[in-house]
């Protein structure tokens, strides 16, 4: 892998911002589409275990159907994609086993490398069960895999930067209504958090405000 400049990554985020107005002529090539598409796959999560699922939105009549649930945010209906998160509102035995049997499949393991007593596999299935199905997290299993959904998010949010895609992370969203639109009711999934992308208009006066942030040694301890 050949890793961009220290200078470009940089750059690229101190050019990203919250984008308030959407150009809704400009779309998002689908080759740089479906890159974001893979980087959300992509993202790190807790286990491995991606307990979340998004939904992307191009149907600008569909989506107006949630612009009355975004406090009337226009970014809803003029970016080019519109993207809801959503988590897993509970962790089943089913959900840990999908995942084990598509490490079986990816890693080329033996049919059986979950059964076997005492192996590796059996014990990080024992491990996930013990903990987000029947543990503490299970207990808070949204609470939990919504902070796995949010970490997707900033992954969208900065690969996007790095593609020159404007973005907008939105929970000005009514989740509940979102569901509701989108018959997220039975599906074991609850919307969480909404980013709309695309290409920031010229009119948008917020692109060239300075960027404030305070100084590393405000937020930064080292020790």
């Amino acid at each position: 892998m050949k890793p961009i400049s220290k200078e470009q990554l940089l750059e690229a985020l101190n050019w990203r911002y919250a984008t308030k107005r959407f150009d809704p002529n400009k779309k998002i090539p689908d080759d740089k589409w479906q890159t974001l598409e893979r980087a959300l796959i992509l993202t790190p999560t807790s286990y491995g275990l991606q307990p979340y699922h998004f939904i992307v939105m191009t149907d600008r009549e569909k989506r107006a159907e949630l612009l009355a649930h975004s406090w009337n945010q226009q970014q809803v209906v003029d970016c080019s994609h519109f993207v809801v998160l959503t988590a897993r509102t509970k962790m089943t035995e089913a959900d840990v086993d999908k995942f084990v049997s598509r490490m079986i499949e990816v890693r080329k393991l033996p049919a059986d490398a979950a059964q076997k007593e005492g192996s590796q596999l059996a014990t990080y299935r024992g491990m996930m069960l013990g903990d987000v199905v029947h543990g503490s997290r299970g207990k808070i299993a949204h609470e939990w895999a919504t902070r796995q959904t949010y970490i997707a998010l900033g992954n969208l949010m900065t690969c996007a930067a790095v593609l020159g895609i404007d973005a907008c992370p939105m929970e000005g969203i009514i989740p509940s209504e979102y569901d509701r639109v989108l018959n997220l009711e039975k599906t074991g999934y609850a919307t969480v958090v909404a980013c709309a992308l695309g290409y920031r208009a010229e009119s948008d006066k917020y692109a060239s405000l300075p960027k404030v942030r305070f100084e590393a040694s405000d937020l930064i301890r080292k020790i």
